[in-house]
C-alpha cells in the first residue's frame, strides 16, 4: 500500500503523463516538479525520451534535484547546446515549463506583467519560448491555479504562441502542438472544439465549478471527465529518489495532502 502522498507528488505523476506515447523526444522539465516529472517518465513507461544532466550529457539515469553528496551522473551521450536546438528546431523535443499567465488562446507569458513599455513587473523576458512554441510540443505545469494566471483576456506578453490567429498574416496559426496544463487543481489541455480549453481530470476533492471559478475564461468538461489517479507505491518511492532533500515540498503553497479534506 501506498504512504499517504501529497499533492505535489499528485502532480508530479500527473506531468508525467505529458511523455506517453511521444517517442523519442528531448524531455524537458524546466522548474522542480516538471523536471521530476520527465525523470519519473523515463524510468516507469517511456524508457525512450532522452535527458540531459543539465549541462552537456544525455543520462539514462535522471540527475536528482539538489545536492548531489557525491552522486556522479552517468553520461551515455555527448549533447552540447548546438545539439539541443537541432532537437528543438526539427520538432524533437517536447519541454514542460511555467508561465505566469496563461489564456484561452493557450498563449502563455514568462516575460513580464503589464504594458510592456513600462510593466509592472519584469520577469525572464521571453527567451527561446516563441521559438519554441511553434518548433515542438510543449505542456505547462502551474503551482496556482487563479484568474490571475488563467486570465479573462489575452496575456500581457504573447513568449509563446497558441492557437490565436491574431499574428498570423493568414489568421490560421501553424505547428502549435499543446500537450497538457497540470494544476494544483486539475489536468486541462486544449482539445475542445476550436482548440477550447477542457478539463479532463479533477484531482481528488476538486470540482469542476471550483476549477471553473478559478478560471478566466469558459472551460469544457471532458467527455469523460476521470480522477486524477493516486501515486503507486512505486511511482512514490521514485519521486523520492529524484528528490532526495524534499524540493518538492515548497512548490505548492503550503505544501498540502493530495487528497483534499472535506470542510
Amino acid at each position: 500500500m501506498a504512504r499517504e502522498f501529497t499533492l505535489a507528488e499528485l502532480a508530479i505523476c500527473a506531468a508525467a503523463e505529458a511523455w506517453r506515447g511521444g517517442g523519442e523526444v528531448l524531455a524537458t522539465g524546466i522548474g522542480p516538479l516538471p523536471r521530476i516529472a520527465a525523470g519519473l517518465a523515463k524510468l516507469t513507461f517511456a524508457p525512450e525520451i532522452l535527458m540531459t544532466d543539465g549541462e552537456a550529457y544525455l543520462v539514462e539515469e535522471p540527475v536528482p534535484l539538489g545536492p548531489r553528496n557525491g552522486y556522479v551522473p552517468k553520461p551515455s551521450g555527448w549533447m552540447p547546446y548546438g545539439r539541443v536546438f537541432d532537437s528543438v528546431w526539427c520538432g524533437r523535443r517536447h519541454a514542460m515549463v511555467t508561465p505566469v499567465q496563461m489564456d484561452r488562446w493557450a498563449q502563455g507569458n514568462i516575460s513580464a506583467l503589464g504594458d510592456i513599455r513600462k510593466p509592472k513587473v519584469q520577469l525572464l523576458g521571453v527567451r527561446g519560448y516563441p521559438g519554441n512554441s511553434i518548433s515542438h510540443r510543449n505542456s505547462m505545469f502551474v503551482p496556482n491555479h487563479s484568474r490571475r494566471t488563467f486570465i479573462e483576456g489575452e496575456v500581457d506578453v504573447v513568449a509563446s504562441v497558441g492557437y490565436s490567429g491574431k499574428r498570423w498574416p493568414d489568421g490560421k496559426p501553424r505547428n502549435v502542438d499543446i500537450g497538457i496544463v497540470v494544476t494544483n487543481l486539475c489536468v486541462m489541455d486544449f482539445k475542445g472544439p476550436d482548440h477550447a480549453a477542457r478539463v479532463i481530470s479533477l484531482h481528488p476533492g476538486v470540482t469542476f465549478e471550483e476549477v471553473q471559478a478559478e478560471t478566466g475564461f469558459p472551460l469544457l468538461r471532458a467527455d469523460r471527465i476521470a480522477t486524477t489517479p493516486d501515486p503507486t507505491a512505486d511511482q512514490l518511492a521514485i519521486i523520492d529518489r529524484l528528490d532526495p532533500t524534499g524540493i518538492r515540498a515548497g512548490v505548492i503553497k503550503g505544501n498540502p495532502p493530495g487528497r483534499r479534506q472535506a470542510a
